[in-house]
């Protein structure tokens, strides 16, 4: 291979990845403990210096709740996740994975549904009332799953790969996190290519992999677009896994331009039958409200929850809500939209850091020129009224990423027939299957019994929420991450795969986590306190902050703590 000075760094440390890979495989489970022992201390470590630069390159106000958001999706999120991995190896080394199920319910039509969460009283008593659980695809039983579970532990002789992982720029755990799946589920040696967008990010990711980095097992690197054709072609990267767009999906696997398109047409891409790519690439994600017994204490609850859904992360996020569905006859429909757009304009403004934000916005303000212009330099927009039955619109068919939300109206005479027809919908006519978010009254779950459950499962999204925001499930490590399965590379839509998935499931088909209708306070008619994701939270940033540190050294004198802060947001 022909080098020029610019690759030379990365040739060489593809390198030492390929000499080293097959040592990580075969490094027993013990090591492989002691190196995520590392990772977790260092983050800790480093969390205030992460925080204050994500918090400064996305210009949120230093003093906003808002950190809050950096510090779940950062942090947080990679010491926890390590925490579960290691619960998970310690039970592998043991020979008793069998302790990591807490329960299996296997549906009328012989599916299994593996609980998973909450796994210990800590996180029954920090995420009460949340509940989830894993479903599996066809075929995996009750008497079967401890063999579809950690499939690269039950090898013999595994051979080492090294994989690429193409960094996401907007949610800062994201790189960090894909090179652990990589590491710990797949036992693969990672090459890590950050986004331009948050490689401020690179030195403080240095420090937390350095024992990783020291025995070569994992390398960081920064780089644009050319860097990236460079390492995704490379003969000795074996696999790629990418979080991003589709449209750097299909530049990867079928080229660019029109040779690109006529390759993908032609299901003939350029790298994938060397080179396997795994993919986590958003979607438009539904949220869908059935109609029951809401009170207006309910519907401004749930309003915060929606725009939660949409504003997190400023909407750049690839699991964002981007369709609200409302039910046509509900009478509550229009009262529910309005707060809806209520807090959309009073949640105060943040500055839309992701490349590309004015540019979508403004074409979906072209696309729908009634289209509600709220507040902000680039503004918050509110799309209402689209007709559900058109085929190929636009707000179901292109990403918006960016603080941009879109309503429509699906008919129903009663609860279910709406869910089912709202179903329906998103199955067929939204792009993606990353994430869906269901919102109903706990008396019309009652009323619909079993038929609620089976609407669930017709639901085609990898990650379910009931009365919670899916993109909670990203945090959880216990579920799985990633698109329903069955895409493929010429179809791609929400990607190829899984990460997190703590529990190393090998067949998993969707997470469906459960939230409370009522936060436990607001049942007893008391304030009503608000999740930590909230982004009307207003001790957001001090909650996070405290059970950032509190998964790093869990002691039960810090709760109280913890929930005096969380009761007062």
């Amino acid at each position: 291979m022909i080098l020029t000075q610019k690759y030379s760094t990365f040739y060489t440390l593809i390198e030492k990845l390929q000499s080293a890979k097959n040592k990580w495989v075969l490094l027993p489970v013990d090591q492989k403990i002691k190196k995520l022992i590392d990772v977790k201390n260092k983050t800790g470590k480093y969390a205030q210096q992460w925080v204050d630069l994500a918090v400064e390159n996305k210009q949120i106000d230093k003093n906003s709740p808002l950190s809050g958001e950096e510090w779940s999706t950062g942090p947080w999120a990679v010491i926890y996740t390590v925490n579960a991995y290691i619960k998970t190896l310690e039970e592998i080394q043991s020979g008793n994975i069998a302790n990591l199920i807490k329960g299996i319910e296997t549906r009328n039509d012989g599916q299994i549904k593996v609980r998973v969460f909450p796994s210990d009283i800590y996180e029954n008593l920090l995420f009460n009332q949340i509940k989830g659980e894993v479903w599996m695809q066809k075929g995996v039983t009750k008497n079967n799953l401890l063999q579809n579970m950690a499939a690269f532990y039950h090898q013999k002789k595994p051979q080492g790969k090294v994989s690429l992982v193409l960094g996401a720029g907007n949610i800062n755990s994201i790189p960090p996190l894909d090179v652990l799946y990589n590491l710990i589920v797949k036992g693969e040696v990672s090459l890590l290519k950050m986004n331009p967008v948050n490689d401020y990010l690179t030195p403080i990711f240095k420090k937390i992999f350095e024992t990783f980095i020291n025995d070569d097992y994992v390398k960081i690197v920064n780089g644009g677009i050319d860097e990236g054709k460079y390492l995704t072609s490379h003969p000795k990267i074996e696999t790629i896994h990418i979080t991003g767009s589709e449209k750097t999906h299909d530049a990867i696997v079928y080229g660019i331009g029109n040779n690109g398109l006529k390759r993908k047409k032609e299901n003939n891409p350029v790298l994938v039958a060397s080179k396997p790519i795994r993919s986590e690439l958003g979607g438009i994600g539904p949220m869908i409200v059935v109609p029951g017994p809401w009170n207006d204490k309910d519907i401004d609850f749930q309003a915060q929850n929606i725009v939660t859904a949409k504003l997190h992360n400023g909407g750049h996020n690839c699991v964002a809500s981007q369709v609200l569905i409302l039910p046509e006859s509900w009478k509550q429909s229009d009262k529910l939209l309005n707060k809806v757009r209520y807090y959309l304009k009073e949640v105060p403004y943040r500055k839309a850091y992701y490349p590309g934000a004015d540019i979508r916005q403004k074409s979906a303000k072209k696309s729908y020129p009634k289209a509600e212009e709220l507040i902000g330099e680039i503004p918050r927009t509110l799309i209402t009224g689209i007709n559900a039955n058109k085929k190929d619109e636009y707000a179901f068919c292109t990403e918006f990423f960016g603080a941009v939300y879109a309503e429509t109206s699906i008919e129903g005479d009663t609860a279910l027939e709406f869910l089912q027809n709202a179903v329906k919908f998103c199955n067929n006519s939204l792009h993606g299957t990353l994430g869906a978010t269901i919102l109903i009254h706990p008396d019309t779950i009652k009323e619909l019994g079993d038929e609620f459950e089976n609407c669930i499962a017709d639901l085609k999204y990898g990650a379910i929420g009931v009365n919670i925001w899916n993109g909670v499930v990203f945090l959880l490590p216990q579920c799985t991450w990633g698109a329903f399965p069955g895409h493929t590379y010429n179809d791609i839509q929400s990607g190829i795969g899984v990460v997190h998935n703590s529990l190393m499931f090998d067949k998993p088909e969707k997470t469906v986590l459960y939230g409370p209708f009522k936060t436990l306070p607001r049942a007893l008619n008391l304030a009503p306190p608000k999740p930590p994701w909230y982004v009307t939270n207003k001790t957001a940033d001090t909650t996070m902050k405290r059970i950032t540190k509190f998964a790093l050294k869990p002691n039960i004198l810090n709760l109280p703590g913890i929930f005096i802060s969380a009761l007062k947001g």
